[in-house]
Order: structure tokens, then C-alpha cells, then sequence
């Protein structure tokens, strides 16, 4: 009777138990059946609390750089800023974002910081909602292209920088102590600046898909002034460069024709309109594209972004679209770029330190690296949505998740994962630059210093006393190696573009799974 009682006992458990997993396995086909490619179900299990952390405090280097007029101002040393800008001209030009460390505004890479930031809403905004940063995102992309709009005011003007560098470098004192000119530079018919104006149709393009179902009718507005502001670079065809040799002294162009390619893809996407296709498609991809010859993503180089943007079209077009042999090119032109990022790949390039980090530049080292991975995940990303199982690298075949493990090295490494075991996030983790070369950071808030006597504090040997929380130093050496110093701009300033690409890198990887999906 014992034994008769113990087999009938286990049967009822093993019943038990499949009716459990029967309960657990249907409610995963709901989750992922509601999803799209399983998103959701990814996203509500998988969150990475590191990453979401990190993501959390790097957006806060947008508010630490907002001037103007600030609305539910969040960071308590910064203040009103700069409201007269642009009023020689009869424009606001008071918001914006300051470049760096400086109070200058750079319409050039403000641009390509929208345009960045646009791309990570685009492809991550689902990944940032589930840790409440799509709003603030949002927020500072308005913030710019708010900037961007009346920085237009006309066809074929475009109003590209405000201040003197000269003057604004020569001083040390916070935005909102600023009493020195803010003379206006800006490109036009007779001095164009086909870069520029592309990037800035680039960021308004991009950005008019991230409003697109948020605010209608500001959408149209942003790509009402893209599809102008493209005609423009496109007819007065002349690097900004050689119109104004001045700017070549901070953001000096190396060339026109990526920003032309980046563009019209953005246009594409946004309108879906053939002449868009045709142009990044025909003759232009012939004289711009440069088809296998790999490069690095920058402020100045938008070609490999530009390179996956177009292979966008590919993975997720129409079969019509999606057989081009152009197209194809673009995409075998981001393999090539996808293979020199593998550290084992036959083709791995040598631009990098002893530790794995890409290295390419002495200034702003982070930059490449920190754009190299966001291209790598999101790649990844769209090899997987369309099944596309693997790429080759003269005969070593690599998958969707060592592009990914590539980023997370990276990523990894400006997190603290490094040999000086500091993260190169100002605010994250209990190490990080304290001696961050940023004017407003370094200046006690009760301080209202002119223009030279705040220098002072830039040779202070005390760290900075207010937290630019979120920005992205320069960063390291070759040799790996960080000088914390405020006088050592190469590695210690941060950038906002700098800001906008690790965001997107942090986005891409918030969960282990995107379910990245054609634009809407």
C-alpha cells in the first residue's frame, strides 16, 4: 500500500508541475505575442541596472549645457544664460546648448548632437521609457532644434555660431556672468557652408520623426526647415570651412559630401520620398560614399553613421528597396568598418589601447570609441530584426552578439572598467574626474567673477566645486593613462556631442534585446 501511495503521490506532482510551466510558457506567448519581436518581454526582464544608472546620470550634461531661459531648471549652480543671443540679428537665439567647457554655441556640432540624440529616441525610445529618461531626452532634443528653427530664419541663411571663441576663450567665468559681445556668424548664399546646413537638415529630419506622433504640427515645422536647409547645402555647394577660414580653428570641416549622403538619408527616412533615395542612391553615393574604405564616426565624419543609416533602408525597405545593388554596397561598406571593430577579426584595426579601448585621437579620445560601439550594437541590432545571421571578415564569420560584446567593452571601459579604475562619467561611481575643465563647474556658485578674474579658479589646485553630473571627459592616453587637471583641456573637457553618442551607446544597451523596427 506505501509504494501504491507513493506513485500515485508523484504522478499528481508531475502533473502539477506541468500545468505550472504550462501557466509560465502561455504567459510569455502573451508577453511576446503583444510585443513587437518580443520587446517588451526582453525589455521587463532583461534591464540593465548598471547601464540604466549610468544613462540616468549622463542626461543630466544636457541641463548642465542648456542656455537661455531655463524651465524647471534641475541643476542648482546653473541659472538664466545668454538671453540676449541673437538679438543683433532680431532673433532668439537664447537657447541652445553650450559646446563644452566654454560658453560658446557651435550650431556644427549642436546639430550633429541632435541628430545623435534623435537617432537613440528613434531606435531606443521604447528601452528609455522603461527608466523614465524618453521625457528628458525629448526635452533636450527640443531644446536644440527649438535653437536650430530660429537659427533659420530665411532661405539659404543659417545662423551657425554665437559668440567670438577669441573673446569667450580669453575669459573664465560662468554663462550667466557673461556682460561680453555675441557677435553672430552664419552661412548664406554668398559665404555658403554646405556641411553645416546638411548637418543641421540632418538633425531637424531626424528630429521631426521623433515628434512625429508626440506634436504634429511642430514636426512639420522641423521638416519644413530640413527640406529647405538640404536644398540649400545641396545648390551652394562650398565647405563652411573655406567660406569662413575662422571656424577652422575649432570645428574645421575635412569635407561636405558625408554630411550631403547623411542628410538625405535622414530626408528619406522622414519622408519616405524617392528624390531622397535617388540622391544617396546615384550619383552622389558614387562621388561620397568612398565603398569600402573604413572611417571613423565624429562631429566632422558622418560617413560610417551615414553608411548604417542607408543600410537601414535595406534591412527593413520593401523587397523592391531592399535588393538594390547600391544599397548592398552601403551595407557591405559597414561590414567592412563592422570588421575593424572585432578585435578578432583578420581585418581588426590597430587604433587601439593595450586594454581593448579604441584609440584614435589625443583630443577627446572617447569620442570614437564611444561612437564605434553605438554603430556596432545597432548594426547587431538590425542583423538580428532581419535574420541575418552572420557577416564575414575575409573568411572569419562573426555574429549579431560579437558586435555586441565588442560595445559592452567598450562601454565597459569608460564605466571603470579600465587601468585607472575610474569611470570617465563625471558623477558615476565612486571615481571620476573632479577637476573637470568646465568653466561654470569650477567657479563656487556664490561667485559672480568678470571675465579675467575668474581665472583664478581655473588654477585652483581644489577640486571643482559644482558637479557637471554627466558629462564625458576627453579621456585617456594612449598608454591609458588620465591627468585630472582643469587646465588639461585634451583629456578633462567635456563635449556634447560627446554626451549625445554615449547616451545612444547606454540606450542600445539597456536590455538584451531592441526589437529595433522600420521608422513609423
Amino acid at each position: 500500500m506505501m509504494d501504491r501511495k507513493k506513485k500515485r503521490g508523484g504522478c499528481l506532482g508531475w502533473f502539477l508541475l506541468l500545468v505550472v510551466l504550462g501557466g509560465i510558457a502561455f504567459s510569455i506567448f502573451v508577453l511576446m505575442r503583444n510585443s513587437k519581436s518580443g520587446s517588451v518581454f526582453a525589455a521587463t526582464f532583461s534591464v540593465s541596472k548598471k547601464y540604466a544608472n549610468a544613462l540616468d546620470i549622463a542626461m543630466q550634461f544636457f541641463d548642465v549645457q542648456k542656455s537661455g531661459k531655463l524651465e524647471g531648471n534641475k541643476i542648482a549652480w546653473r541659472g538664466d544664460s545668454a538671453l540676449k543671443d541673437g538679438n543683433e540679428a532680431k532673433l532668439d537665439l537664447s537657447k541652445g546648448l553650450y559646446d563644452a567647457g566654454d560658453n560658446m554655441k557651435f550650431g556644427f556640432p549642436m546639430a550633429f548632437t541632435a541628430t545623435v540624440l534623435s537617432w537613440a529616441i528613434l531606435e531606443y525610445g521604447a528601452q528609455m521609457k522603461l527608466v523614465d529618461q524618453l521625457g528628458p531626452a525629448q526635452t533636450s532634443l527640443k531644446w536644440i532644434t527649438d535653437f536650430l528653427i530660429n537659427a533659420h530664419p530665411v532661405d539659404n541663411v543659417l545662423y551657425i555660431q554665437v559668440g567670438d571663441p577669441k573673446v569667450d576663450h580669453s575669459c573664465w567665468n560662468k554663462p550667466e556672468d557673461m556682460t561680453e559681445a555675441r557677435p553672430l556668424t552664419m552661412v548664406n548664399i554668398s559665404s555658403p557652408g554646405t556641411e553645416v546646413a546638411a548637418e543641421t537638415a540632418a538633425a531637424l529630419a531626424s528630429a521631426s520623426l521623433v515628434f512625429k506622433s508626440v506634436n504634429a504640427t511642430y514636426s512639420s515645422l522641423l521638416l519644413k526647415h530640413a527640406r529647405q536647409l538640404f536644398a540649400f547645402a545641396d545648390k551652394y555647394r562650398k565647405s563652411y570651412s573655406i567660406s569662413i577660414p575662422q571656424v577652422g580653428a575649432f570645428y574645421n570641416s575635412t569635407g561636405y559630401g558625408d554630411e550631403l549622403l547623411w542628410a538625405a538619408g535622414w530626408l528619406y527616412h522622414a519622408t519616405t520620398e524617392q528624390p531622397y533615395l535617388d540622391f544617396v542612391t546615384g550619383k552622389n553615393a558614387d562621388q561620397f560614399a568612398d565603398w569600402g574604405n573604413p572611417t571613423w564616426f565624429s562631429w566632422d565624419n558622418k560617413l560610417p553613421g551615414a553608411q548604417v543609416l542607408i543600410s537601414r533602408i535595406s534591412f527593413f525597405g520593401g523587397k523592391d528597396i531592399s535588393n538594390s545593388d547600391v544599397l548592398m554596397k552601403y551595407r557591405d561598406s559597414v561590414e567592412v568598418v563592422m570588421c575593424g571593430l572585432l578585435p578578432e577579426s583578420p581585418s581588426a584595426t590597430s587604433s587601439r589601447t593595450e586594454n581593448g579601448l579604441i584609440w584614435v585621437s589625443e583630443w577627446n579620445a572617447l569620442q570614437h570609441p564611444v561612437a564605434s560601439a553605438f554603430l556596432a550594437v545597432l548594426y547587431s541590432d538590425y542583423m538580428i530584426a532581419a535574420q541575418v545571421s552572420s557577416l564575414s571578415c575575409d573568411g572569419t564569420t562573426f555574429t549579431p552578439v560579437d558586435l555586441r560584446e565588442f560595445a559592452l567593452t567598450q562601454v565597459d571601459y569608460v564605466l571603470g572598467n579600465n587601468p585607472m579604475d575610474m569611470s570617465y562619467i563625471v558623477g558615476y561611481g565612486g571615481k571620476f574626474p573632479e577637476y573637470v575643465h568646465h568653466r561654470g563647474a569650477s567657479i563656487p556658485g556664490e561667485e559672480s567673477p568678470t571675465c579675467k578674474e575668474g581665472f583664478k579658479w581655473l588654477d585652483s589646485d581644489q577640486p571643482n566645486p559644482n558637479v557637471a553630473v554627466g558629462a564625458l571627459v576627453g579621456g585617456p592616453s594612449l598608454n591609458e593613462t588620465y591627468v585630472d587637471a582643469r587646465n588639461n583641456s585634451m583629456q578633462g573637457e567635456p563635449t556634447t556631442y560627446n554626451s549625445a553618442l554615449v547616451v545612444a551607446l547606454l540606450s542600445s544597451l539597456l536590455t538584451a534585446s531592441s526589437g529595433v523596427k522600420p521608422f513609423a
